[in-house]
């Protein structure tokens, strides 16, 4: 990685961090010494990006500095157009305008030489007959994701037995042609996955949930990686 790369890419990390980053982090990060980082952070805070540090603790970036606008290689441009493409075949109409709107404001701040890349594109996502459609709002479910709100419904399991459930909704996963709702079950006490296309009379509680300690999308994630 070329050192202008490197020092984008130092700031992009600082950005995405909501606690201080060692140097030895970045150090093992972008496979350069720790004081290669030493004086990569003094050539950013040089530039006039606001970072700081403390030894022994990290550093921080403020996070009101907006960076310049973004500059992609071909393969990055190839991979965006990609997953636009996948989200337009693969989730419902109102994701598949937001990632176009996402892709469009992308485009805008693309170089001539980066238009002239989208031309050359050639990785697709096609519309599929083996999307297996359902009942529920697809948008609705993020929302109530990220809302934090209870939900109901009724669901058939693959034995085609129906149940009553009652979850807290923590993020959706895609195993094309199916998608999968995983939450904490209320009635199970335990991390359930429901299959979109098997859930029926969809219904969005008033009641949001708060985070509790093994309930949480960071406990789903850490048990699954677990049980690979």
């Amino acid at each position: 990685m070329r050192k202008a790369e490197r020092l984008n890419e130092i700031v992009h990390h600082l950005r995405r961090m909501h606690h201080a980053t060692t140097a030895q982090t970045l150090a093992d990060l972008f496979e350069v010494s720790e004081r290669t980082i030493y004086r990569d952070i003094q050539d950013l805070v040089d530039s006039g990006i606001p970072i700081s540090g403390e030894a022994g603790v990290g550093y921080l970036i403020d996070k009101k500095y907006h960076l310049p606008p973004i500059m992609f290689d071909a393969d990055e441009i190839e991979a965006i157009a990609l997953g636009i493409g996948m989200v337009s075949n693969w989730t419902d109409d109102a994701f598949a305008q937001k990632a176009k709107s996402a892709y469009q404001k992308i485009q805008a701040t693309l170089t001539e030489g980066m238009i002239h890349e989208l031309t050359q594109i050639s990785t697709f996502s096609a519309p599929s007959r083996y999307k297996i459609p359902w009942e529920v709002d697809f948008t609705e479910v993020r929302e109530c994701i990220r809302r934090k709100q209870f939900v109901t419904f009724c669901y058939l399991d693959l034995k085609e037995q129906k149940t009553e459930r009652t979850i807290r909704p923590l993020a959706l996963i895609s195993f094309s042609p199916i998608w999968l709702l995983a939450g904490w079950c209320e009635v199970r006490q335990d991390f359930r996955n429901f299959r979109l296309d098997r859930i029926s009379q969809f219904s969005v509680t008033a009641e949001r949930f708060r985070d509790e300690k093994g309930k949480t999308l960071t406990d789903y994630l850490a048990l699954i990686e677990n049980d690979q």
